[in-house]
């Protein structure tokens, strides 16, 4: 009982509430549009660690890493829900899993030593460019018809992984923005990054526990840069919800709801700015 009091030292009921909501939430993501559910977890996290009084240096890598855990579930189930409906291209799957395994070793590195500026630009950069695609982009929006070969291919993966590792999601908002750039179906892109982020939450999660290990003024429950009491109350909601969000992913209108997560994500840059800048 002692052991289980100290784990949930400063989560407080509204918290507790608060993280069980934000796992429906990142499991009807994670069907939805193929990503981890970071784009969510991330800020949900780092204001919930934050709020428990973890400090900033740790609060960022710690929802960073602990998004990453979170993400490998979620991702599996939502991976497996879109290839059973054969729309999971993996032919850039096998293209792609070397150069991010990459990208995702080198970014776990950099958490170890980075300032949390680092992991907030990074999540601004990226999911401002994903949230102005999805509110104001079309349809014709695109680089070029086809994937590029080898090298090109290799490009996409480790800035892929490399940036999921900064920024704590399953690379669906970074994959799914290349793979319709470059000519491949909302839906086919959407499925196929679902793919994509079980490559990389499983060594980000590995990256991240190395890396926090030791790491002075991390709560009690964390095993290195991951919170176990976090995803205890995340992921049961999560793995309820995600395959309802597949379900809607083939069924409701993609404009609608690429422009709601859209505006989600500016709210979140937002937020991410005030607290860089303010």
């Amino acid at each position: 009982m002692e052991l289980f009091l100290s784990l949930t030292d400063g989560f407080t009921l509204p918290i507790l509430g608060m993280l069980i909501f934000a796992g429906a939430c990142i499991g009807i993501l994670a069907g939805i549009f193929g990503v981890g559910g970071g784009a969510v977890s991330v800020p949900v996290f780092f204001e919930t660690f934050r709020a428990t009084g973890v400090t900033d240096d740790i609060a960022m890598p710690l929802a960073v890493g602990t998004s990453l855990a979170m993400i490998i579930p979620t991702s599996i189930l939502s991976a497996r829900s879109h290839a059973a409906r054969g729309t999971v291209d993996m032919s850039v799957i096998r293209a792609w899993a070397v150069p991010v395994f990459v990208g995702v070793a080198i970014g776990s590195v950099i958490a170890r030593y980075a300032d949390p500026v680092v992991f907030q630009a990074v999540f601004v950069l990226v999911a401002g460019v994903n949230s102005f695609k999805m509110l104001f982009g079309s349809a014709g929006w695109k680089l070029r018809d086809t994937m590029p070969g080898r090298i090109g291919n290799s490009i996409y993966g480790l800035i892929t992984g490399l940036l999921s590792a900064l920024m704590g999601i399953g690379g669906g908002a970074i994959s799914n923005l290349i793979l319709t750039l470059n000519g491949k179906p909302v839906r086919e892109a959407v499925s196929t990054s679902a793919g994509v982020g079980v490559i990389i939450a499983i060594p980000g999660t590995v990256g991240y526990v190395i890396a926090g290990w030791g790491k002075t003024g991390l709560p009690p429950d964390a095993v290195g840069f991951v919170s176990v009491m976090a995803l205890v109350l995340t992921l049961p909601a999560a793995m309820l919800t995600t395959r309802v969000g597949v379900s809607l992913a083939h069924s409701l209108p993609q404009s609608i709801l690429g422009k709601l997560f859209g505006l989600f994500l500016a709210l979140v840059c937002i937020r991410f700015l005030i607290e860089i800048f303010g």
